[in-house]
């Protein structure tokens, strides 16, 4: 079940995923999905920074004209103004140009939010390859021409692993939802 399931995500998502700039078509918006700015340990968070330099990169590549950040915005926590300020202040991305969704709280409302509340269905989303993935499954069921951008990612094997293999589960469960017709949310 989890192999099949995964070779399904694979099949569904072959040919819209891109890491070179050059290669990706442009669309108006770029949907940036939230991550912790900062890990426990109280660092700069690797995965943040990477998203926010692939978002960057596809602006000033002339990519895109918007970008949404979405994420969790909670009391004392909030990633969209987290992800704001990073690109406006670290990369140089014009504040005007960019869409705060602060009820992105998992990759499923960000996709829905996306499409539903910010009338955006022509876009590409930016996350590492291993999420991007399941986010174009979600995309593609609610009827989004998306495509995904993958942010480079992070080596350190502990992470990598952990991440892969939480990717190998979310994605499993995702196509159960969808072949029973039930919402993830």
């Amino acid at each position: 079940m989890i192999c099949l399931a995964n070779a399904w995500v694979f099949a569904l998502t072959d040919g819209r995923t891109y890491t070179k700039i050059s290669k990706i078509p442009p669309r108006e918006v770029a949907l940036v999905l939230g991550t912790s700015p900062k890990m426990r340990s109280g660092l700069s968070n690797p995965y943040f920074t990477k998203r926010m330099d692939a978002a960057a990169l596809l602006y000033h590549h002339g990519k895109i004209k918007k970008i949404l950040v979405s994420g969790e915005k909670s009391k004392g926590y909030d990633e969209p103004a987290a992800m704001k300020n990073y690109l406006i202040y670290q990369e140089g991305v014009p504040e005007e140009i960019i869409l705060e969704d602060p009820k992105g709280f998992n990759t499923y409302k960000s996709i829905l939010r996306c499409k539903d509340v910010y009338k955006k269905d022509n876009v590409i989303i930016v996350s590492q390859g291993f999420h991007n993935l399941r986010a174009l499954l979600f995309a593609r069921n609610n009827n989004m021409n998306a495509l995904g951008f993958d942010a480079q990612d992070v080596t350190k094997p502990e992470s990598y692993y952990r991440n892969q293999f939480r990717e190998i589960l979310a994605r499993t469960v995702a196509v159960l939802y969808f072949a029973l017709g039930i919402s993830p949310d």
